[in-house]
C-alpha cells in the first residue's frame, strides 16, 4: 500500500488553537482543538499549547486511527495571527497574542521534531483556498478573513505574495476613519474596527448597554447580560429574522465594501474571498458588502469589477493552508 505524504496544520486564532492532520488532496483526516489560554496569551503558554495538539495529532497518525492509509508526517505548518517575518520563522507582532519578535519556530522545533513552517494565518487561508477552495483557477486573489479582527491573503499568478518584510496584505490595519475606535495594534480608525467579529460584537453590547428597545430580541438571548453576546449567537439571531441581527450584520458589510474598495483601487483583483467566523453570515454580510463595493469602487461603470464569494473551507481554509504550504516547503527544501 502506497504511503501517504501527510502534513500537520495549526492555526492559532484569538480565541482558539485548531490542527488537523491533512492529506495531499488538502482533505482533513483527523482533527484537535484547544482553546486559546487566557493566562495573558504568554509565549510559552501558547507553544506549550501548539505542542499539546501537536502530540494528540501525531499520536492518531502513528496508531493509524484515521483509517485513512498508512503515511508519515511529512513537515508542520503553523498559520498564526499575527505578522510574520519573511523567514517564516518569527512573529514580528500579534495584536491579539503577547508574541513580539517572538521566534515561534525556534521555539518549537526541538519539541516537534519536524521541519516547521510559519506564515500569516490569513496568506495560509488564502493559499488554501487558492489551491482547494474557492479561488482555483484565479490569478489575482485578494483573501480577507473576518474574525477577532481581519487578515488579507494575497496571491498573483500562483505565489503568495508576502511583501520585503514579510509583512503584506494586512489590510485590517488600513485606516478608514481618521481618528476613529482605537484598534489593538495601536492606531485609530483601522478597517477592523468596523468590519470584524470584534466590531459586530462591540455595536450589539452597546445597543444593550443602551437599553435600546429594538435590541430586546438579542438581549434576552444572554439574559440582558451585554458580556454573554457573542458573533455567531448575533449570526443566529440575524439568520432567524431579527431585525436588529440582520441590521449589525449589514453595516459589518457596509464597512466590508468601503475596504474592497480601497483594496480594488490599489491592486485589481479578480476575486475576493471572504472567510473567517463572521464569513458564517453568508449572504446577510456579503450581499451589502457587494452593494457598497460597487458604489465605493473607483472608475465604477467604467471597469471589471472583482468577484466577492464567500470562502468555500470555512474555518479550515487556515490550517489546510498552512499543512499544504509548509509540505511544499519540505519538499522544496
Amino acid at each position: 500500500m502506497t504511503s501517504i505524504d501527510y502534513a500537520i496544520g495549526i492555526d492559532i486564532g484569538g480565541t482558539k488553537v485548531s490542527g488537523g492532520v491533512v492529506d495531499e488532496m488538502g482533505r482533513i483526516v483527523w482533527r484537535a482543538r484547544r482553546d486559546t489560554p487566557e493566562r495573558s496569551k504568554s509565549p510559552r503558554v501558547v507553544e506549550d499549547t501548539i505542542v499539546s495538539v501537536f502530540e494528540e495529532l501525531m499520536a492518531a497518525v502513528t496508531d493509524d486511527r484515521m483509517h485513512a492509509g498508512p503515511g508519515q508526517v511529512r513537515a508542520v505548518g503553523i498559520g498564526a495571527a499575527g505578522f510574520v517575518g519573511a523567514d517564516g520563522a518569527t512573529v514580528v507582532f500579534a495584536p491579539h497574542l503577547s508574541w513580539r519578535n517572538e521566534p515561534l519556530r525556534e521555539g518549537l522545533s526541538a519539541r516537534v521534531g519536524r521541519p516547521i513552517y510559519v506564515e500569516n494565518d490569513a496568506n495560509a487561508a488564502a493559499w488554501a483556498e487558492w489551491r482547494y477552495g474557492a479561488a482555483q483557477g484565479e490569478s489575482h486573489l485578494v483573501m480577507i478573513t473576518l474574525g477577532t479582527g481581519i487578515g488579507g491573503g494575497l496571491i498573483i499568478d500562483g505565489r503568495l505574495q508576502r511583501g520585503k518584510w514579510g509583512i503584506a496584505a494586512e489590510f485590517g490595519h488600513m485606516q478608514v476613519v481618521p481618528d476613529g475606535q482605537r484598534c489593538e495594534c495601536g492606531n485609530r480608525g483601522c478597517w477592523e474596527q468596523y468590519a470584524s467579529g470584534n466590531a459586530l460584537v462591540r455595536e450589539a453590547r452597546s445597543m444593550i448597554l443602551a437599553q435600546s428597545p429594538v435590541v430586546q430580541d438579542l438581549a434576552a438571548l444572554v439574559d440582558a447580560e451585554p458580556g454573554g453576546l457573542t458573533g455567531p449567537l448575533i449570526t443566529q439571531a440575524a439568520k432567524a429574522g431579527d431585525p436588529t441581527a440582520r441590521e449589525l450584520l449589514a453595516e459589518v458589510g457596509h464597512w466590508l465594501g468601503v475596504g474592497l474598495a480601497n483594496i480594488a483601487a490599489a491592486l485589481d483583483p479578480g476575486r475576493f474571498v471572504i472567510g473567517g467566523g463572521v464569513s458564517a453570515a453568508g449572504d446577510l454580510l456579503i450581499d451589502p458588502a457587494r452593494d457598497t463595493f460597487r458604489r465605493k469602487l473607483t472608475g465604477r461603470g467604467y471597469r471589471p469589477e472583482a468577484d466577492v464569494v464567500g470562502a468555500a473551507l470555512g474555518n479550515d481554509a487556515g490550517l489546510i493552508g498552512a499543512a499544504d504550504l509548509a509540505r511544499v516547503q519540505a519538499s522544496e527544501a
